[in-house]
């Protein structure tokens, strides 16, 4: 039997002695529905997997030019309810091709996004996609940090879906990262959406893996902007702040998404009713586990939606025409109050010696956006049936 197959019968099985058990209870129906909305989830997504390819928004390239093919990706992610987003934005589309999934601490624990991973993989019919398990503390040791009271305690907007039946890879995250860059060298990108680690133990683990990776995308930092940890710092970069400077530092092909950029994208109530009622593939279970997520917006920010980071960095990833960058060399403080702070030499001034920024290679961050055309690139992708 093939795993998808598995994977598919053995949610049924859970599914219907869940339900059985519980039926009495009205918790009992709140988990009977999730579990019945991941069920369809899964198997949509199995038979739905290769039909994305077909036409629609797929067969049509950025600025609507031919579609030439996919690029090749693997996505680093602490998945978190914006990372499934961009996650399953990324299978639902032909203009990439997931080579694989790592995993990192920030939104929840390692092996809570390991586990997580592995689920969505199932959800969007791709349970052959391989996940590999990344650090579980930051470069410097110590406990990470975990943002659990945004993203639920299960990551995933405390909908506590069903265990995964597939299992993870052999490899580490970094050995799995050097592995696929090296097999395809100057053809792979790196779509990371959580702290850095995996990706630093990445380039020392290979000193040429900087060279042969073709593009970083990094959804991190805040340029001339507060940061959401502290007025000084992002999450991501603050839950290593270390790794993030060997990254932004190594001569990579870099372009930074900072929340300057993906708070300014909004997905109102308005826009999560929408997409909850469109009949989109995942947008039931996504509806679901947006509800806590849209409560802490509220109640942190005073916004009546989401800021959906992880997806507008997709977006940058096979979109970049909707941004507008600017290049410049970005150190990353890493102790003090102010670590995890980002900072970038615009090239504004000739210094007149040596200072930490120079003799690096510039970076390109991300420093305006489309804001509209990237919300409805965004709901168009999940919103597809």
């Amino acid at each position: 039997m093939a795993r998808s197959q598995r994977g598919s019968t053995h949610l049924s099985s859970t599914i219907n002695m869940r339900a059985g058990a519980y039926s009495s209870t009205p918790q009992a129906d709140v988990l009977s529905r999730d579990l019945i909305i991941l069920e369809k989830g899964r198997k949509r997504g199995m038979e739905e997997v290769t039909a994305n390819c077909h036409g629609g928004l797929d067969a049509i390239g950025p600025n609507g030019l031919g579609f030439s093919g996919p690029q090749k990706i693997i996505i680093d992610t602490d998945p978190g309810i914006d990372d499934t987003m961009a996650i399953l934005m990324a299978f639902q589309t032909c203009e990439v091709e997931v080579l694989g999934l790592t995993t990192i601490f920030g939104n929840v624990a390692t092996e809570d996004a390991t586990r997580n991973a592995l689920l969505l993989c199932e959800l969007a019919g791709r349970p052959n996609i391989p996940v590999a398990e990344g650090s579980f503390v930051p470069l410097k040791g110590g406990k990470p940090r975990v943002a659990d009271f945004v993203h639920g305690k299960d990551g995933l907007g405390n909908t506590f879906l069903p265990p995964p039946k597939t299992n993870k890879v052999e490899k580490s995250a970094s050995e799995f990262l050097v592995e696929k860059v090296s097999e395809y060298p100057g053809e792979v990108s790196v779509l990371a959406l959580g702290p850095l680690t995996n990706v630093a133990l990445a380039i020392k683990r290979d000193s040429t893996f900087a060279s042969k990776v073709k593009k970083l995308i990094v959804l991190g930092g805040s340029f001339f902007a507060l940061g959401n940890v502290n007025p000084a710092a992002e999450a991501n970069i603050y839950g290593d702040p270390e790794a993030a400077d060997i990254v932004f530092t190594s001569g990579a092909d870099i372009v930074v998404v900072g929340i300057n950029i993906t708070t300014q994208v909004k997905l109102t109530d308005d826009d999560l009713l929408e997409m909850r009622q469109s009949g989109g593939k995942n947008c039931e279970v996504l509806g679901e586990m947006c509800k806590s997520y849209r409560d802490w917006h509220v109640k942190s920010d005073g916004v009546y939606g989401i800021f959906p980071h992880d997806p507008v960095s997709f977006v940058a990833l096979v979109r970049p025409d909707l941004f507008k960058y600017k290049t410049g060399v970005v150190r990353v403080e890493t102790q003090g109050i102010c670590a995890g702070h980002t900072l970038m030499d615009q090239g504004l001034k000739k210094w007149n010696s040596s200072n930490p920024w120079s003799g690096y290679s510039p970076i390109a961050v991300a420093w305006t956006v489309n804001v509209e055309e990237v919300k409805n690139y965004i709901k168009n992708v999940l919103m597809k049936p």
